[in-house]
């Protein structure tokens, strides 16, 4: 894949108007009051994964309408709390993983809880959560799963699934709840930008900072127009059956919009774009930065494509958490 978005300087400048509906506030604002009721005491029970210096436990907590979500957390066995802790979003059709998947951060002296994501979780790395609510035609995937209406998509789900998340974690008696950082890359990098937004309207002590690598579902519409690779492309075989739901479709994902999300969120954020991203286009993902309303930085990956900077980020990853919670 060769180079096939803007320019880098326009990229830099890309500040496109934001789609976003009148009632945008006025949903979320109802949405996340109705789901208070379900902000309840996680569990977590300690699991013998094989790692002698780490504590490992098996987390479940109350997401959308009260469905079980399952998770993960990883401490370093020989610090005692209260530590900063990372709230990590899975990409699409993943789900938690293993265990051994999940030992960096901890290797660093942070706690880390990793969300697992309802109904995928069968794609890249495996899951453990079901959807409780699936419900309408959709194409494939999880893209336009219930995107008949901004009540009944799938994203709405989930999203409210990871404000309960940082709660969660938040809750852990091994927790410092005002150090704690969120992060993602594609769909996780596009749950950050959620999560962030959202939680800062309903919790008292939000994160602290925000990790967006390459995020999906960001500047969604004109994804669908210059890429054709999935999962983007699930709404466009979608579209091209159903040719009069156009307008009604990118009404209900403008709800859902990380441009939108970033618009709204203030706390300080890492971002990364690979310049050859065919699946998370450089366009959208600068659409994103570019109207993110907190101070946010740029890493610039010019000859990688959707995995970007890979163990080179997550370095930088670790040098943004520490300037952010300490070690």
């Amino acid at each position: 894949m060769t180079h096939f978005d803007l320019p880098l300087p326009e990229l830099r400048e890309y500040r496109p108007e934001r789609n976003e509906p009148a009632d945008y506030d006025a949903f979320w604002d109802r949405t996340l009051s109705a789901q208070r009721a379900h902000v309840i005491a996680p569990s977590f029970q300690e699991v013998d994964a094989g790692y002698s210096q780490l504590v490992t436990e098996d987390v479940t907590f109350a997401g959308y309408d009260g469905h079980p979500i399952k998770a993960w957390m990883l401490r370093p066995r020989h610090l005692t709390g209260p530590l900063p802790a990372v709230v990590t979003f899975i990409g699409y059709g993943g789900g938690r993983g293993l265990l051994g998947e999940w030992t960096a951060l901890p290797s660093a002296g942070y706690a880390h809880f990793v969300m697992d994501l309802r109904g995928q979780g069968s794609g890249h790395r495996v899951g453990d959560t079901a959807d409780g609510a699936l419900s309408g035609p959709h194409h494939g995937g999880f893209m336009t799963l219930g995107i008949g209406s901004p009540e009944t998509y799938y994203y709405r789900r989930l999203f409210i699934d990871a404000v309960h998340a940082v709660e969660a974690a938040q809750a852990h008696p091994g927790v410092d709840p005002s150090r704690v950082v969120i992060s993602g890359g594609s769909q996780g990098g596009g749950i950050t930008l959620a999560a962030a937004a959202l939680t800062q309207r309903v919790n008292g002590t939000p994160p602290v900072g925000a990790i967006v690598d390459v995020p999906f579902l960001a500047h969604m519409r004109r994804a669908t127009e210059i890429v054709d690779t999935a999962p983007y492309s699930e709404i466009a075989r979608f579209l091209g059956t159903r040719r009069n739901d156009v307008d009604a479709v990118f009404r209900t994902l403008s709800y859902f919009d990380g441009v939108n999300f970033a618009s709204r969120t203030t706390m300080p954020a890492l971002f990364s774009v690979g310049l050859m991203d065919d699946v998370c286009p450089p366009s959208c993902v600068f659409a994103a930065h570019n109207h993110y309303a907190g101070p946010a930085r740029m890493k610039v990956y010019p000859y990688n494509g959707h995995e970007q900077g890979g163990a080179f980020q997550d370095a930088e990853h670790l040098a943004f958490i520490r300037e952010l919670v300490g070690t």
